[in-house]
C-alpha cells in the first residue's frame, strides 16, 4: 500500500470512530435525559426504565435531537421549559462524552 491509501484508510476509521462515539454519547444522553424527565414525573424505577426505552425510540424519528426534544417537551409540560430541556440535553451531552471517555 501506498502512504496515500494508507492515509485514506487511517481517515476512514478514524471517521467511523468518530461516528460511532458521537452515536453512543447521544444515546447515553438520552438515557440520562429519560432518567431526569422520569425523576421530574414521578415515576418509578420499572416506570422510568420503560421511559428511557420510550425516549431512545423518539429518537430515530428522524435526524437529529428535535425528536427528542419534542418527545420530551411534549411529556415535561408543567415541569420544565424549553430552555431547561435544552440546557439539560446539552449538559448531558457533555457528561455522556466524559463518561465514555473514562470507559475506554
Amino acid at each position: 500500500m501506498s502512504s496515500f491509501e494508507d492515509r485514506a484508510k487511517s481517515f476512514e476509521n478514524k471517521f467511523a470512530h468518530d461516528a460511532e462515539m458521537q452515536f453512543k454519547a447521544e444515546a447515553r444522553r438520552n438515557k440520562l435525559l429519560a432518567l431526569w424527565a422520569a425523576g421530574l414525573l414521578g415515576k418509578s424505577e420499572d416506570e422510568a426504565a420503560a421511559y428511557v426505552t420510550e425516549v431512545i425510540k423518539a429518537d430515530f424519528e428522524e435526524a437529529g435531537d428535535e425528536d427528542v426534544f419534542r418527545k420530551l417537551a411534549k411529556d415535561l409540560v408543567g415541569h420544565a421549559d424549553e430552555a431547561t430541556i435544552r440546557s439539560k440535553m446539552a449538559n448531558y451531552l457533555v457528561e455522556a462524552k466524559a463518561q465514555l471517555m473514562t470507559e475506554i
